[in-house]
């Protein structure tokens, strides 16, 4: 969901109203999912190397964080909305990772939309966590470095509960992927659109997902 610092300072505004912005234009996103087919949805709001932004706008980021959990919680869970978190919580502010774990207990049992937030996430860290939880199963003999598979490596993913995504959309016209689902985006087809995040309406959404639809995917095999 990028560009909402850019969409603000266009104006003249703050960055910070930009992502206040950027947290309304989810709201919409989410809404719009079901009804196009989409049962999982993940949104990167927080990367780990955006620690290096100002404090100021850090801060901010994770108040608008939190009061997006606690005003939404209520509508999200009404609207069979399961919410689930990826990332290492560790270096977020324990009420934070208290209201995420209230919300994903709460809506645990619900299945219309599987929406998943990753906050100081980065694929690079989650590919090293998992290399570590691995490192001590071996170590403590609780595993074979003979039997590692490429489900081992999937199961101590933080999206050990989740399918591989099949499309990644990136907004604002940058063109790389920045360190988001490197192992689970493998075979995922991408789209890269020009528009800044506050202005990504659930129409494009659409269109961008009935390009998807006339995608042949071979996962390496030969065209049929």
């Amino acid at each position: 969901m990028d560009g909402n610092g850019r969409w603000a300072t266009s104006r003249g505004w703050p960055r910070l109203v930009g992502h206040r912005r950027g947290a309304e234009r989810v709201k919409e996103i989410v809404g719009s999912a079901p009804g196009l087919g989409i049962g999982w949805l993940t949104i990167y709001a927080f990367s780990t190397e955006n620690w290096k932004r100002s404090t100021e706008e850090v801060l901010g980021l994770m108040s608008i964080f939190a009061r997006y959990i606690e005003r939404e919680a209520d509508r999200l869970a009404a609207e069979g909305v399961r919410l689930r978190f990826i990332g290492d919580r560790s270096r977020l502010d324990p009420k934070l990772q208290k209201l995420m774990a209230g919300i994903e207990e709460r809506t645990k049992g619900l299945s219309r939309l599987n929406l998943t937030v990753a906050i100081n996430y980065g694929g690079r860290n989650e590919i090293l966590r998992t290399a570590r939880r691995i490192a001590s199963d071996v170590a403590a003999g609780r595993l074979d470095p003979e039997a590692i598979s490429e489900e081992t490596i999937e199961e101590r993913l933080d999206t050990h509960e989740l399918p591989d995504p099949d499309l990644v959309i990136r907004t604002s016209g940058e063109t790389r992927i920045s360190n988001y689902l490197l192992w689970q985006s493998a075979y995922a087809e991408y789209e890269f659109t020009p528009t800044l995040w506050p202005d990504f309406t659930a129409e494009e959404l659409t269109s961008i997902v009935e390009r998807f639809g006339g995608r042949e995917r071979r996962y390496g095999a030969a065209p049929a």
